[in-house]
Formats: structure tokens, C-alpha cells, sequence
């Protein structure tokens, strides 16, 4: 699924704030407003230039799109091969200048990997300060556009179009919608009318919404008291799936004292895409099966979270998700001696499953189940019954079948018994 914004922990803004210490102006800069002269005049570095530094003087005839982006952005990286096309499609008319915070040597590290090597004819500015004063974000990619030396609007990725270029090029009514960056520090959608109330205290909170917000991106965050307690939590332009599993993980962690996986996910359902994202062919999705969710909880009850969470969710989303015991097929891991052919020879600790070859070194066994029901494209769960407790040694050459894997665990006295176990499930149903 394709990220709306990549968060960072750039201030957050509902207007575009000029700041008195990068440009000469102290007013904050709308949708309309002319841009201040060191605008143009600022020298910005850039790679992949022959010069060291640009300005935009020479651009004022033409729309200006101003892509914020980070190399660690997954969605940034999806958005470049659409921003050199686009460049080239319109020429002269257009100015696209990608923008970035980061310093040169991490910029000349992306354009010489494997991936950036496609972009090696792509500008981009670095250790920028004074764009990202002047139009300050919480979350890239983020689009300025300015046409006629004015403010035109602040886009999200997703409305850099051709069509939406034509639009403002040709004077046309325009479908951008304009994109401020919500706060995602307080509660969603909770109004600032409440910040100037005296002596109120919020005890509990819920907000969902299904559809995707484009004015915030995806993600989930921890809502914490003083003393680090977590007695919220905040999703959004998720699908119910990602919570789920969310909440999973909390519980299984609290409850069985177990690992939490996609295979302990029971889907009893008639439609399983409505959990899911529906993907368009950029790898975009529609937003149809995205939900916006905050939850908050008393300090005192915060043991109780997730509980909660469940329960609040099972009231409104349209599905019920239960935690059950269930009969399950499982790998079963037991000793086949009593030679103990696994104790650990000390030294630092290191665990590499599932990769070739796989290693555990000096950790408890449990490791190893953990990460075979995580990480390998084997369907069973696997369940330890060694009763083992002490850190092992162990190393195996392939993980990537049963067969291989029980072959490996023989030269360790161990094997993998199928069995039908009754374990913890979680279950979702219509």
C-alpha cells in the first residue's frame, strides 16, 4: 500500500508560515499570497547540477511544483519516475524541483545505489532550511505549487497529474485539493475550542471514520502519560486490517505470552478485500477500504487498552474479532534424545533465521519459532514442546521447506511432529 505522507518530525502548521529567520517577511503566507523576493533569489545546493547552487529567478513565468522529499520516503521513491515524466512532458512551462533536508552524502549515496541510479538526470536541492521555513510540513510527499509568482495551493503526491497540470497551465477550474497537513500530536479531529477549556480533563476518547483523510498520512501512533504509560492509540488511512493485527500482537503478547503472526489469523469472512486496501495500477489505492481511528482510555484503565480497542471496534466496524482457543494444525518441535546437543557456548548473542544460513547463538530456542512463524512462506504454526529453557547454539542451511528444515534439526536431536494443537486464535468474522 501506497504511504499519503512519510512522517517526519518537521512542525506541523495550518497555515504556511514565512519564518522571520530565513526570509524578511513576518506575516504568514495563504493560498494567494505573493512570494517574497529571497524566494527567488535564495541559492539552493544542489546534486546532479553542474553548478553547486541554483536559484528560481529565472522561473517566475512558469508553474513552480516544489516536490519535498527524503530518500528514506518509500512513497518519495514511488513518486520520481512520475515527477521526470511529467518534467518532460511539459519542458520549459514547468519547473519540478524536488526538495530535500537531507545532506549530500546521503543524497550521493541514493543516486549511486541500484535504485537511484534511474534518477541520475534528476536535480534535487540538499540540507535545505529555508523552503522548509517557508513552507513548513509533517509529513513529505508534499507539493507546492506557484504560478504568477503566488501561492497557487499544497497538494499531497497523489494530485500531480497531467490533468491537474493542464488545469492551472490553461487557466481551466482546478480539481486540486488543497492539503493541510493535520496535527497528529492531538487527538483526531478533537477541536481546538476544547484546548481553551479550564480545569477539564479527557478521560476517554473515539473517533473512526471510514475513508482515507488526504490532509494526514498513514500510519499509527502511541498516546502516552506522563510517567510512559500507553493508554491510546491513533490509526490512520489504514485498512481494518493493519489495526487488527495491531491489536493482536498487544494481546497475545498480554494474555499467551506468545508471538503474534499472520498465522494465528483466522478470516471467517464472505468479502476478505473489505480488510484489505484496494490497489489502483500505480499502486496507489482508492481510499475505499481506509479507516481513521483514535482511541483513548483513563491512565488507570490502561492495562485494558486494547480490550477496549477491540470491543469499540467490534461495535461499528461491520466484523467481530474474538481471541479463541481453536484446533490448528501445527509443527510440533520436540527432543528426540536426552543428549543435550544444543547449550549455548556463550559469547554474543545473534539470531539470523531465516536467512542461509540461519543462526541462533546464544538465545533461547523460542527464538527460532518465533521467527519460522513469522518470516518463512510455511503456512503451519509451529508450537516448541522441547521444554528446553536454556540459550542455545544452532545452525541450520535452509528454512525454506519442512522437509530441509526437519533434515537440518536432526543433527540436534530435534524434529518437527505434525499435531493438532488447541491454541489461541484470533478470529474475524462478518
Amino acid at each position: 500500500m501506497k504511504n499519503i505522507f512519510c512522517r517526519g518530525s518537521m512542525s506541523l502548521a495550518f497555515t504556511l508560515v514565512v519564518a522571520t529567520t530565513s526570509f524578511a517577511q513576518t506575516k504568514s503566507l495563504k493560498i494567494g499570497d505573493s512570494l517574497p523576493e529571497s524566494f527567488w533569489t535564495t541559492a539552493l545546493k544542489t546534486v546532479n547540477h553542474p553548478q553547486k547552487t541554483i536559484d528560481l529567478s529565472e522561473d517566475k513565468n512558469k508553474l513552480i511544483l516544489i516536490d519535498f522529499w527524503t530518500t528514506w520516503c518509500s512513497a518519495c521513491l514511488m513518486n520520481l519516475p512520475k515527477i521526470e515524466a511529467l518534467q518532460q512532458k511539459f519542458g520549459n512551462k514547468v519547473k519540478i524541483l524536488p526538495v530535500s533536508s537531507q545532506d549530500k552524502v546521503a543524497m550521493e549515496k541514493f543516486f549511486s545505489s541500484s535504485n537511484g541510479k534511474k534518477f541520475k538526470s534528476m536535480i534535487s536541492t540538499y540540507e535545505d532550511k529555508k523552503l522548509h521555513d517557508l513552507f513548513p510540513h509533517a509529513g513529505v510527499p508534499f507539493i507546492i505549487w506557484i504560478k504568477d509568482g503566488k501561492l497557487l495551493n499544497s497538494t499531497d503526491a497523489g494530485q500531480l497529474t497531467e490533468q491537474t497540470i493542464n488545469e492551472v497551465l490553461n487557466g481551466d477550474k482546478s480539481s486540486l485539493q488543497t492539503i493541510i497537513q493535520i496535527d497528529r500530536t492531538r487527538p483526531l479531529m478533537l477541536s481546538e475550542d476544547y484546548d481553551r477549556q479550564r480545569d477539564v480533563q479527557l478521560l476517554n476518547y473515539s473517533f473512526f471514520a471510514k475513508g482515507q483523510i488526504p490532509d494526514i498520512g498513514a500510519g499509527g501512533t502511541y498516546r502516552k502519560t506522563a510517567f510512559g504509560k500507553i493508554h491510546g492509540r491513533q490509526f490512520t488511512n489504514l485498512p481494518l486490517w493493519d489495526m487488527y493485527y495491531t491489536i493482536g500482537y498487544e494481546l497475545f503478547r498480554q494474555q499467551d505470552k506468545t508471538s503474534f503472526t499472520e498465522k494465528r489469523m483466522i478470516i471467517d469472512v464472505k468479502e476478505p478485500k473489505q480488510l484489505m486496501p484496494i490497489e489502483k495500477a500505480d499502486g496507489s489505492n482508492d481510499g475505499a477500504n481506509l479507516y481513521n481511528y483514535e482511541f483513548i482510555v483513563p491512565e488507570q484503565k490502561s492495562d485494558s487498552l486494547y480490550n477496549y480497542m477491540l470491543e469499540d471496534l467490534n461495535r461499528y466496524s461491520g466484523f467481530t474479532v474474538s481471541l479463541e482457543k481453536r484446533p490448528v494444525k501445527c509443527l510440533v518441535l520436540v527432543r528426540t534424545t536426552t543428549k543435550d546437543k544444543l547449550a549455548t557456548k556463550g559469547g554474543e548473542k545473534r539470531s539470523t533465521f531465516p536467512q542461509t544460513p540461519s543462526i541462533l547463538k546464544n538465545v533461547p530456542l523460542k527464538n527460532m519459532v518465533n521467527m519460522l512463524n513469522g518470516e518463512i512462506p510455511i503456512k503451519e504454526i509451529f508450537i516448541d514442546e522441547t521444554g528446553y529453557t536454556g540459550n542455545v547454539d544452532l545452525e541450520v542451511s535452509g528454512v525454506k521447506d519442512i522437509a530441509t528444515l526437519k533434515k537440518e534439526l536432526q543433527k540436534y536431536d530435534l524434529d518437527l511432529i505434525p499435531q493438532e494443537r488447541q491454541i489461541l486464535m484470533m478470529v474475524i468474522k462478518d
